[in-house]
């Protein structure tokens, strides 16, 4: 019985119907997608030069009787959407019934294809039947489209270099592997295979047939769910990072799909612990009840809108957050041979290897505590809860577990402080892991709205211009917020009677200006993303440099309250604090571990 039928004009112009055929991926795309539909478990695509000449797609799937095959290049000819609520429900990745006709307008097509029962061959040229023959009953399809834009010359001429489009098939084809880890996915351009997935649905192997050993060594699984959505795959360590978003693949319920707001979240999840303009891999699948998303928004289908979009945003969030929270995230200086030993962990059945690649407290306790004189303590008034709050209302806040105590031996460079433990040898930037202590520091007195403040001795006198002193003027309820008592003092000046304790004692008047700076460069005021540049500027400004010239009780003082922190492995800016020289890379260097 035949399951393709032509949509009535009512729901078919309701589509976001448009051009589909505009490069060779197109065209991959579209055929891959009816494989997906068609239940197929493995899926070939054979191209020669890139498509431009030859387009093979194979798949095992269901297949087509005759009838089906003959309709499925009619315009709005689907299987997959017969009625208008049939749109606000879509559970397939094609369903306008666009995809074949167009191809078929713009080339010559061969399909042959079975449903188990009858076989069916028709060769179709540009866009007209010219043949349909009986084939053979084995099941599934083949459609090999040749000759691309033979009769549209224009678009055949703005096509892009053999190169790149065969890198935007082999993005697309990465991508709809690492959304159905499931199916087995085959890529060859010329002979030369590209990608070979294993099909046996393991994400994790997955992604180490398309992005190698190494990328799949640093990959931490995630996964939350609440009332409205569901979220699972992989993120990268921080240290493994891209300078573009092309590592990102976000899928929903398995779609390949592009949304800035959801890539925005992610990246908010790894502030600071990467550097700005860097991105790390991820691969995001949203599973949600297909009424609650839109796909229908652009004839490629790949732009989504989602309703109860702050729900979703909300638990990337917290989820990666949590991830990389609970992480020891000290990069190694020597990379592991890890290959041989991956591999066998992924032919294993359980397959978390990963999560605890970096996670060094694993590693055999000392017998013996080395012991350490016991230094002057600050613990800065970082409140998480209240529980945890001493009679002065200031949080005491413990060590962080994931970095075992190390010990100081020395500098090098005037900045790279050197310390070890049972463990090996560590490498702290002094700057980098300054920066992060005054960072929360000040983060924390400016989220909270801490108001003690503290009189000066002679008032500090800041002139502006007059353009700056008028913006100034107009948000001098910051200043207020903060703390500040000042008064107008002449044309374009103000003078500083009392500041927050808060700020550095060395230096007030200097971040007092840096505070202004900001004020006056801020267009639209967002109280969080303020504090945010207050708290990264002064921390920058206002730490010990590189070169500057520390004691062995000021490195035990620094890890200690580094130790302190939220996020103690990067700075504000993403870059990393510590590595590490296991005991076994540096055996390694040496030559006593082979």
């Amino acid at each position: 019985m035949s399951k393709i039928k032509v949509m009535d004009e009512a729901l078919a112009n309701k589509i976001a119907a448009g051009e589909v055929v505009e490069k060779t991926m197109n065209v991959v795309k579209e055929l891959v997608e009816n494989s997906i539909d068609a239940k197929a478990s493995i899926i070939k695509i054979e191209l020669i030069d890139s498509g431009v000449r030859e387009i093979k797609v194979i798949d095992d799937g269901i297949g087509m009787d005759r009838d089906d095959a003959i309709l499925a290049f009619s315009r709005h000819a689907t299987s997959k959407l017969k009625t208008l609520d049939d749109l606000f429900n879509i559970n397939s990745l094609g369903f306008r019934g666009e995809a074949l006709p167009s191809i078929a307008s713009v080339s010559n097509v061969y399909l042959k294809t079975s449903d188990g029962i009858t076989g069916t061959e028709l060769t179709i040229e540009g866009g007209k039947i010219k043949e349909v023959l009986s084939a053979d009953l084995k099941k599934g399809t083949t459609i090999t489209v040749t000759n691309l834009f033979y009769n549209t010359p224009v678009r055949l001429k703005y096509l892009k270099s053999l190169y790149t489009e065969l890198a935007n098939i082999t993005d697309y084809v990465n991508k709809m592997a690492l959304s159905y880890p499931n199916r087995k996915f085959i890529l060859k351009n010329n002979d030369k295979e590209l990608l070979n997935t294993s099909g046996n649905g393991d994400l994790l192997k997955t992604i180490l047939n398309i992005y190698g050993v190494v990328v799949a060594s640093k990959m931490l699984k995630i996964a939350g769910e609440n009332n409205d959505y569901k979220i699972s795959g992989y993120i990268s360590y921080p240290e493994l990072t891209k300078s573009n978003r092309s590592s990102i693949t976000l899928l929903i319920n398995n779609r390949v799909v592009k949304n800035y707001e959801v890539v925005k979240a992610i990246l908010e999840s790894f502030h600071t612990y990467i550097p700005k303009d860097r991105y790390p891999y991820a691969v995001l699948n949203i599973e949600v009840d297909p009424f609650l998303v839109d796909v229908n928004v652009h004839p490629t289908k790949m732009e989504v809108k989602f309703s109860k979009v702050d729900s979703l945003l909300n638990l990337i969030y917290e989820t990666i957050s949590n991830k990389l929270s609970a992480k020891t995230l000290i990069p190694k200086a020597i990379q592991d041979n890890v290959e041989d030993n991956y591999y066998k962990d992924l032919e294993s059945k359980d397959l978390e290897v990963n999560d605890n690649l970096y996670d060094y407290q694993n590693a055999e306790e000392s017998k013996q505590e080395k012991t350490k004189k016991n230094l002057t303590e600050i613990t800065f008034d970082f409140s998480n809860s209240a529980s945890n709050t001493k009679d002065n209302g200031h949080q005491e806040v413990e060590e962080d577990a994931r970095i075992k105590n190390m010990y100081p031996i020395g500098i090098v460079h005037g900045t790279y402080i050197i310390c070890e433990n049972e463990l090996g040898m560590f490498i702290i930037d002094q700057h980098a892991a300054a920066e992060r202590i005054n960072y929360e520091k000040y983060y924390h007195a400016l989220s909270t709205h801490s108001k003690n403040t503290i009189d000066v001795l002679i008032p500090y006198k800041i002139e502006l211009p007059s353009h700056e002193y008028l913006i100034l003027e107009q948000n001098f309820h910051i200043l207020d917020n903060l703390g500040f008592k000042y008064e107008e003092f002449g044309n374009n000046t103000i003078i500083i009677r009392s500041h927050p304790t808060w700020l550095p004692k060395y230096a007030p008047l200097e971040a007092i200006k840096k505070i202004i700076d900001i004020i006056i460069k801020e267009e639209d005021f967002d109280e969080e993303k303020f504090n945010e540049k207050v708290a990264i500027t002064l921390a920058c400004k206002m730490s010990i440099k590189a070169g500057d010239v520390i004691t062995l009780p000021d490195m035990t003082y620094l890890i200690n309250q580094l130790k302190k922190t939220k996020n103690p492995f990067t700075c504000p800016h993403g870059r990393p604090t510590i590595i590490t020289y296991t005991k076994y890379d540096l055996e390694k260097l040496f030559k006593r571990a082979m």
